[in-house]
């Protein structure tokens, strides 16, 4: 029996650019930052070297109501924003779909960061009775999936890949296999991450990871070009609603587009550091490719998970070079979401879809000139009409996970 394939019905999202998916799709096609200035009174009292995020558009407290935002972390709160969308996209409904065939995959790769180090701050300072009682599902990694989960009723299976970078790319790939195996009609699936605060900052500005352009936020993520000096952190969150195709057409679903293949590899080389050759990520998109039944040939955009890291951009370069060739047209999404960690794959994955929908490749900003190892087309100043029957999206994570999506049209 031929497993089904995979459908893309729902599509939500709270970025940088913007609160919802057109905002945030608008903003990648314009070319507009999310890159700013960060002006929080902790900056200042830990002397932190990196002083810019990707902060959110859309403050959540101005879409929840107040009990939900007092109750949830902020990664849960964009989690749930970004799902109610997908949902509302997706015109399931109440009724739309059995709970038993109902599954949620919601990666992240820190989770509640923000509660955990706040409620850490009180236990120190006034004692453990003014700790909260929501302390741990605020900051249990698997706390988005869940409130997802609860908040649709989902009864058939609520997951938390937890793959760093690669988390919310991992998302998407397990809904998948679910739905290929006939597990569940529907998946609401994707990456949720919110942990703009000092320690995270200070912990990655130790490891001389990201940018210290202070003084040009939104020149500061610079993907392949030649003076990129690191990322910058940012958050949000993407979620797609993934169904069987028969479901979908059942119902008469509106189908954006598929996801037609996965890859999953590990480099089993460094903690932090990629493969320099690429081996593990070229792996992961060859198996992309052939999930989907698409040739090499027939790629023509690969959606960059390009951090704007010396070794990082180049290491992924190569497997480009080697798994698909020099032909396919690249963009890098973070030049102006900044990176979102565990929500980049699937933020990423959506804008890879997008671009396969609308025949339209977002440009990279700030890229003044192409590291010469790069060789490989980078749309760069304005976006690009490029006719595309398939697209890959790249994400990679700390701990060697490497996660390809492979997406074609309706």
């Amino acid at each position: 029996m031929t497993p089904p394939d995979v459908v893309v019905t729902g599509l939500g999202a709270t970025t940088p650019l913007g609160g919802d998916i057109a905002s945030t799709w608008d903003g990648l096609l314009s070319g507009r930052s999310g890159l700013s200035a960060l002006t929080r009174e902790w900056v200042d009292r830990y002397e932190l070297p990196v002083r810019i995020a990707a902060q959110l558009a859309t403050e959540p407290a101005e879409t929840l109501k107040r009990v939900e935002a007092r109750r949830w972390d902020r990664c849960e709160q964009v989690a749930v924003i970004a799902a109610r969308e997908a949902w509302q996209h997706a015109g399931l409904g109440d009724d739309g779909v059995e709970p038993e065939r109902l599954a949620v995959v919601i990666g992240t790769g820190i989770g509640g960061a923000v509660t955990l180090l706040e409620q850490d701050d009180l236990l120190e300072q006034e004692g453990m009775r003014k700790v909260s009682p929501l302390t741990i599902p605020m900051l249990m990694p698997n706390g988005p999936a869940a409130y997802v989960g609860l908040e649709l009723g989902a009864r058939g299976g609520v997951h938390t890949p937890v793959s760093a970078c690669a988390s919310g790319a991992e998302a998407l790939a397990m809904a998948w296999r679910m739905l290929r195996a006939g597990e569940v009609d529907v998946v609401v699936a994707g990456g949720a991450e919110a942990c703009i605060t000092a320690l995270p900052l200070a912990g990655f500005a130790q490891m001389r990871a990201m940018s210290t352009r202070n003084d040009e936020p939104e020149r500061a993520s610079r993907p392949f070009d030649t003076q990129r000096d690191g990322f910058v952190l940012g958050e949000g969150a993407g979620v797609m609603v993934l169904e069987r195709e028969e479901f979908a057409a059942a119902r008469s679903a509106t189908v954006h587009g598929r996801l037609a293949g996965i890859g999953t590899t590990s480099d089993a080389y460094h903690i932090t550091a990629p493969e320099p050759e690429g081996i593990g990520a070229s792996r992961a998109i060859t198996a992309a490719l052939r999930t989907a039944g698409v040739e090499p040939s027939d790629v023509g955009h690969v959606n960059a998970h390009a951090t704007a890291t010396s070794v990082g951009d180049v290491a992924e370069a190569a497997a480009i070079r080697s798994s698909i060739g020099d032909h396919p047209v690249l963009t890098a999404p973070k030049s102006a979401l900044g990176h979102l960690l565990g929500a980049a794959g699937a933020v990423e994955g959506i804008a890879t879809l997008l671009a396969v929908r609308d025949n339209l490749i977002p440009p990279t900003l700030n890229l003044d000139e192409i590291d010469p190892e790069v060789k490989l087309d980078v749309v760069a100043g304005a976006s690009r009409e490029v006719e595309l029957h398939a697209a890959v999206s790249d994400s990679f994570g700390f701990g060697g996970h490497n996660v390809a999506l492979t997406f074609t049209q309706a």
